[in-house]
């Protein structure tokens, strides 16, 4: 392939995939809004117009913010390849820092930095504007700091040691080093399926032993019949950061925890909890967790095949503007600007895969509806997740082509026709 050729078709990419974004986004909007005075005929009577009102504007704010985004993000990714800000920033780091691994966090580390920097004002507005004024957040700037200083802290402690891991694979292995990177990548992502539950949530969250009794009674005869074994029963402190409620277990093997928002538990009777938690535990029944790990397995090693494949072609820097000495290969000093600018460009190009992703994932979750009609009431899980769309503001009437892209969930009216249905 030639560079001009390249160029054209990564051009082509990213526009492409930005209008698609951006059309789907407006085309959302505008679907939530024509429907926002309506509140849906099956949802009548449990949703007041007042609720459906608020969770149509929450959707529209959300979706404004997103689209300032996807263009920020397309324009950030135009000015570091085609703009030359990459090439400036490791041409900066090759003469402070000579060529190594090094040079090598360094560039990483400012690909990141420059990102996050340009990212802080949305995240700022997106938790202390938007979410506050639709009643969601509950942070303080100090705990907001906090969770920064940590996730910082967390990137550098994981993230370095694992990148280094990978650069060292991929310059000592040879030709096939993408495998054995894919196979220590997947190492990687069951390590952390493990220590997640004990090691990282708690450091950014409280987790503590349910305490109800009847609850916690009620929770066991269901683990009981559905033959599922935990390491314990815990409520997070959720409600220090949002209003927003969700259960969920997490965890590998022994490791295996459940795990209840306090905000779930103070909105939900004890057997909507029950129906919640039968949900979750369907994903588990039908080893929707093992079959996420394959396709990631599937995926990834798919995906690092490809980068053994172009990384050491010449076309693929120069095509994203990115100089490569001659005679360099995988070998030697451009290991790490290979596997970064893979990493930035490959979302462009699969994007339109998203609905393949969503549809796999939205059977999964009729799945596990059905799974938990049959182990609790089904109107129990249907007036739970009334009272979720509710609370948590969530459309009731998403536009379809959006959904179909962005929604790992199934539509709400869908979703409750099938429950009923059971």
């Amino acid at each position: 392939m030639t560079t001009s050729l390249f160029t054209i078709i990564f051009l082509a990419a990213l526009v492409l995939s930005t209008a698609l974004q951006l059309w789907l986004g407006v085309r959302h909007m505008r679907h939530v809004r024509a429907c926002r005075k309506e509140v849906p005929a099956e949802f009548a009577a449990q949703i007041t117009p007042a609720d459906h009102e608020r969770a149509a504007d929450y959707t529209v704010a959300k979706g404004r913010l997103g689209l300032i985004e996807i263009v920020i993000g397309a324009v950030l990714l135009l000015i570091f390849t085609m703009g030359g800000l990459l090439q400036a920033i490791d041409t900066g780091l090759r003469a402070w820092l000579g060529a190594g691994y090094a040079h090598d966090l360094a560039l990483f580390a400012s690909f990141a930095l420059v990102g996050f920097v340009i990212g802080l004002p949305m995240s700022l507005y997106r938790t202390f504007r938007l979410e506050a004024s639709f009643g969601f957040n509950k942070m303080t700037m100090r705990l907001w700091l906090a969770d920064l200083l940590k996730a910082g802290l967390l990137s550098v402690l994981i993230g370095a040691p694992l990148l280094l891991a990978v650069l060292w694979l991929m310059q000592m292995m040879g030709a096939n080093w993408w495998f054995y990177v894919w196979l220590f990548w997947m190492s990687f992502n069951l390590l952390v399926l493990v220590l997640y539950p004990t090691v990282i949530a708690p450091l950014f969250n409280n987790f503590s032993p349910l305490a109800d009794v009847a609850l916690k009674d009620r929770i066991e005869a269901l683990l009981n019949r559905c033959g599922f074994a935990s390491s314990g029963l815990f409520v997070m402190d959720g409600s220090k950061r949002s209003a927003h409620g969700n259960a969920y277990f997490t965890g590998f093997g022994r490791a295996k925890r459940i795990v209840f928002f306090d905000t779930l538990l103070e909105k939900l009777a004890p057997q909507e909890i029950e129906a919640v938690l039968a949900h979750e535990l369907g994903h588990y029944h039908h080893r929707h967790v093992l079959k996420r790990i394959a396709l990631l397995a599937i995926m990834s090693f798919a995906i690092l095949w490809l980068l053994g494949q172009v990384i050491d072609q010449p076309w693929f820097y120069a095509g994203l503007n990115v100089k490569v000495g001659a005679g360099d290969t995988v070998n030697t000093a451009h290991t790490a600007m290979g596997l970064l600018l893979f990493s930035m460009v490959l979302p462009v190009f699969l994007f339109p895969l998203a609905p393949l992703t969503s549809a796999l994932s939205r059977r999964d979750e009729y799945a596990a509806d059905a799974y938990a009609a049959k182990q609790t009431a089904a109107r129990d899980l249907v007036s739970a997740l009334v009272k979720l769309y509710r609370d948590n503001a969530a459309t009731l009437t998403p536009d379809p082509l959006y959904s179909l892209f962005h929604d790992s969930h199934p539509p709400a009216s869908q979703r409750i026709a099938r429950l009923q249905s059971l």
